[in-house]
Parts: C-alpha cells; sequence; structure tokens
C-alpha cells in the first residue's frame, strides 16, 4: 500500500509538473509576462539550462549533460530504489522524499527531452522584492525539503523529551 501512495504521488507531482510547462511553452513563450494577482504572481516563461536559480549555467554543455542530467538522474533513481525498498521509515519521510523525488524527475525529463533546459514559468513577489522564476518540479522540491526538515524535528521531539 505505501509503494502505491507514493507511486500515485508521484506520478500525480509529475503530471502536474509537466502539463504546466507544456501549458507555458504553449502560451507563455514569446510572450510578455502575464501579472496577476496585484502582481504578487507573475506567468513569465523562461529556460534555465543551469540548475537552481541558473547555477551553473555557464558551464559547457558536456558538463551540464554530465551533471544536471546524468548524474542527477542517477542519484534520484537510487533515491528510488531506495523509497520502494523502505517499508520501515514514518510515513511522512516517504512523503517528502517522493516530494523531492518527483520535483527531480519533473526537471530531469525536461532537460532530456528540450535540449537540456528546463521551462520555467512562476515568479512570486511584491514590487521590486521577487523570487526567481521556477515551476511545479521546483515547488515538489522546495515542500519536499521543508517536509523532510519538519519530519525530522519531530522524529527527534520524543527523544528529546525522553532524555
Amino acid at each position: 500500500m505505501r509503494t502505491l501512495l507514493m507511486l500515485l504521488l508521484l506520478l500525480s507531482c509529475l503530471g502536474c509538473d509537466q502539463v504546466t510547462k507544456k501549458l507555458a511553452r504553449t502560451y507563455l513563450a514569446f510572450h510578455p509576462p502575464v501579472s496577476c494577482c496585484h502582481d504578487v504572481v507573475r506567468l513569465h516563461y523562461a529556460e534555465n539550462a543551469g540548475a537552481f536559480l541558473g547555477l551553473g549555467w555557464n558551464l559547457s554543455e558536456d558538463m551540464r549533460i554530465l551533471i544536471f542530467q546524468i548524474a542527477v538522474g542517477l542519484c534520484l533513481f537510487a533515491l528510488f530504489v531506495v523509497l520502494l525498498r523502505s517499508h520501515h521509515h514514518p510515513s511522512s519521510f516517504l512523503v517528502a522524499w517522493t516530494l523531492i523525488l518527483s520535483g527531480g524527475i519533473g526537471n530531469v525529463l525536461d532537460r532530456l527531452l528540450h535540449h537540456g533546459r528546463v521551462t520555467d514559468f512562476m515568479n512570486l513577489g511584491i514590487g521590486s522584492l521577487r523570487t526567481g522564476i521556477f515551476n511545479v518540479a521546483d515547488v515538489c522540491i522546495t515542500v519536499g525539503v521543508v517536509w523532510l526538515l519538519l519530519a525530522l524535528r519531530w522524529e527527534d521531539e520524543p527523544r528529546a523529551e525522553a532524555n
């Protein structure tokens, strides 16, 4: 049952990521940014050859393929195998790691299908205080990391009380 729920979460997140990226490529590319909610949300098409916030965009194409596709892909495969075999960890850890995995797969898949680039299209902020441009996969990774940190905190609390 845990495996089924993990796969359902993984495929749901991956599906949302890929559908929204397709919509961004179809409706936002070659158009000016679209402002929503009093400019708190901007839909702004961008292609990112680097990692988070463009880190590594200036590496050679071969190095970007090696790091962002092959190395990350192997790490994600290893994480997937570990998650499939993990039956003793709390569900909160499984959810957190599955969110991280789904976001990672979404961005690697984008790189494989779109010449080493990831489609980004969301930007949040108020006035000049704005985030970088990101996508649903990035949201999954961020939520997964925060969830994991909270889960680790929850795991430590009973031990701290016992001492």
